[in-house]
């Protein structure tokens, strides 16, 4: 799952470089909660947004 993980980072960064035309923007979103049972939970999204398209990856 890792390696997926990393892959599609990859292929989303050499995407990013927008060669062809207007570039790609990306975007990175991160967050750390705490619930009031004393649970910590991380998590957060990247994402590629281009035109009127938007691809987000959550983790």
């Amino acid at each position: 799952m890792r390696n997926m993980i990393f892959a599609l980072l990859g292929l989303m960064v050499l995407s990013a470089c927008g060669a062809d035309g207007e570039p790609v923007q990306p975007t990175l979103n991160a967050g750390v909660g705490v619930g009031s049972g004393g649970g910590v939970h991380v998590g957060g999204a990247v994402g590629l947004h281009k035109g009127p398209l938007s691809v987000f990856l959550g983790f």
